[in-house]
């Protein structure tokens, strides 16, 4: 597969975790980016942010961006001071490697909680990957970040601007752990197109909240996620606020992205979307689909394969709307009528409702008949599955 010019990937395994998860698997991700290339990036907001999170933030923020370092197997997260010692030194090792400025490299680490990052594993790595460095590696990268994903993904979108081409590449991870404003998800984006920093950081968290801001797992926004967007202009083709091509190509990427994970969520079996409208704002339509696309109740029904609407509108009922009326209140499963005006339609027909609970992909609307606003939320059923990667995470 052709790259983005400007980026090179590498991954290595240097054996950060025992756990089983991660046998067989590369561990360490490189991304070595031209000198004058755009970076944007956004982060995790759960308070127990990781020494990483805070290193690439503050870097991001300080000056230019030549590596992006990822590991999994181990979040360096509730590690202190000691944490953020060993991200430094893993820096370093890289910044030695490929002879750059440490400072100019972004650290990124995922897998579990609380242990310290493994220098010796770390630099055996991070040296196996500066070997094989390569514009092509996109593949490779996209499996080296997974954790308990059963699947690799990435997006490729190639397309003419003003008769050049111009590429866009991006990966992510995340299966569980996952919930608005940002999750356990790593996704980095990449394009050869030159764009402005304010204007890429602009429409980078645009499309996150459309994109990865959308889906829900399980509820829990992890200490370490964050999407990372590079711009190297090496196509010499510029995006600015006119290139409604390329921008619709790099949403419609991200929003894909976002898709899978959910698609592949931790025993999941079902993709479910929640729209939500008729609300007086985009924020409480969001704030209704989130409450049902989170409901364990509701979550475990879509499991069942059972048209138990009562815990739809339970999950309604809590997200706190001001003036909330449940007389106004339409639901349907599919485009079936399950409840009009706050009670069971009279056209409700469980077992039509119970076969379209059976497909793979479907949705929940909610009409909430008091505005013109919508919102709507991705998420999964909540399986025996779930609890059982969960808990032999660590074994």
């Amino acid at each position: 597969m052709n790259g983005v010019a400007g980026v090179r990937l590498g991954t290595g395994r240097g054996g950060i975790s025992a756990s089983k998860v991660y046998e067989g698997r590369d561990d360490v991700l490189v991304m070595a980016i031209d000198p004058g290339a755009s970076v944007a990036g956004v982060f995790t907001q759960n308070g127990f942010r990781a020494p990483p999170v805070y290193m690439a933030e503050e870097r991001l923020a300080a000056g230019e961006v030549r590596a992006l370092l990822v590991n999994t197997g181990n979040a360096n997260a509730a590690t202190g001071k000691e944490g953020f010692a060993r991200a430094h030194t893993c820096c370093r090792m890289l910044a030695e490697k490929l002879e750059i400025d440490a400072d100019s490299v972004l650290p990124f680490s995922t897998g579990v909680i609380g242990e310290q990052l493994p220098l010796e594993a770390m630099r055996v790595g991070i040296g196996k990957a500066t070997e094989v460095l390569a514009l092509d590696a996109w593949p490779q990268a996209a499996e080296a970040i997974m954790t308990t994903d059963t699947i690799p993904k990435l997006q490729v979108r190639d397309l003419e601007i003003g008769g050049r081409k111009v590429s866009i590449r991006g990966i992510a991870k995340g299966a569980g752990m996952i919930a608005p404003n940002m999750a356990t998800m790593l996704a980095f984006v990449a394009t050869d197109a030159g764009i402005e920093r304010g204007l890429l950081a602009e429409r980078l968290s645009r499309f996150t909240e459309e994109s990865f801001n959308r889906v829900t797992v399980d509820g829990d926004t992890s200490t370490n996620d964050a999407c990372i967007l590079v711009a190297t202009g090496a196509s010499g083709v510029r995006a600015d606020e006119e290139s409604e091509g390329f921008w619709s190509a790099l949403r419609d990427l991200m929003n894909e992205l976002a898709s899978a994970l959910i698609e592949d969520a931790e025993g999941g079996n079902k993709t479910v979307r929640v729209l939500v409208e008729g609300g007086r704002s985009s924020d409480e339509c969001r704030r209704v689909a989130r409450s049902v696309a989170e409901s364990p109740l509701v979550k475990t029904a879509i499991f069942a394969e059972d048209a138990n609407w009562g815990r739809i509108c339970m999950a309604i009922g809590n997200a706190g709307l001001e003036d909330f009326d449940q007389s106004l209140v339409d639901v349907y499963i599919g485009e079936l009528p399950v409840m009009k005006g706050g009670l069971a339609s009279p056209d409700y027909d469980e077992q039509a409702a119970s076969l379209v609970m059976r497909e793979a992909t479907y949705g929940l609307r909610i009409a909430l008949g008091r505005g013109s606003a919508r919102g709507e939320m991705l998420t999964s059923d909540l399986s025996h599955e779930y609890v059982k990667i969960n808990a032999d995470y660590r074994t």
